[in-house]
């Protein structure tokens, strides 16, 4: 299994990026005949996964260096300033409006500065993987740290509340297996910690996708 994880990386990342780019159109088109803001919500963490995607694949036919490094240090920005609308869309869940909305925006809009100042500050190195060269994780400051933390498990774990209670009141469980899904990957990661960035994008490709299927659900509601 583990042979056929490094063997398989260099494609599935290039499989990934074109399937987020299939949702990113389908999300777009969407919003544009709904006009419902849980698509271009649900757009732009597709975009910001798309990035993500898309750097690591070209990190299997360029060099390190300039580019690559340039093009890397923005992959964490993105992450910093859109995972954190995911609280945004765990309050569309729950048909939240006025001042708890208001207040989870400001939240929210808190959560992005401290997101884009962590992938400003922190620090890059690069490394090569089952045949792709990528700018990983090295050191930041502990604020940083705990930033990213609360980015990482701080958004999973109220999506898959907010998903149970959706799951109850609304008969959808959308919500919740986008979490769900999104968690075990990155879970299953823990048991190669080389490939961990690789497994953990197939958790993304799945929220990506039942977050799709959730919103479709929800704009019909509406």
């Amino acid at each position: 299994m583990r042979e056929l994880l490094f063997a398989s990386c260099p494609t599935a990342l290039w499989i990934m990026t074109v399937i987020h780019v299939v949702f990113m159109v389908l999300l777009f088109t969407k919003y544009k005949a709904t006009k419902q803001k849980i698509f271009i919500l649900t757009f732009d963490i597709a975009f910001g996964l798309f990035y993500d995607a898309f750097v690591l694949a070209l990190g299997t036919i360029l060099p390190e260096g300039g580019l690559l490094l340039a093009l890397s240090r923005l992959r964490y920005v993105f992450h910093g300033m859109l995972i954190p609308l995911i609280f945004v869309i765990c309050a569309y869940g729950l048909d939240a409006k006025g001042l708890v909305m208001k207040l989870v925006w400001v939240l929210t809009g808190v959560l992005i500065a401290l997101g884009i100042a962590d992938g400003c500050v922190r620090q890059i190195g690069v490394e090569t993987v089952a045949g792709v060269c990528r700018y990983a994780s090295v050191s930041a400051p502990a604020w940083a740290e705990i930033v990213n933390s609360l980015l990482t498990f701080g958004t999973v774990i109220p999506l898959m509340i907010v998903g149970i209670i959706v799951w109850i009141k609304q008969k959808t469980p959308h919500l919740f297996l986008a979490g769900f899904l999104m968690f075990a990957f990155s879970g299953l990661g823990a048991a190669c910690l080389e490939l961990m960035f690789y497994i953990s994008m197939y958790g993304e490709v799945l929220m990506t996708a039942f977050f799709y299927l959730y919103a479709c659900k929800k704009s019909a509601k509406a």
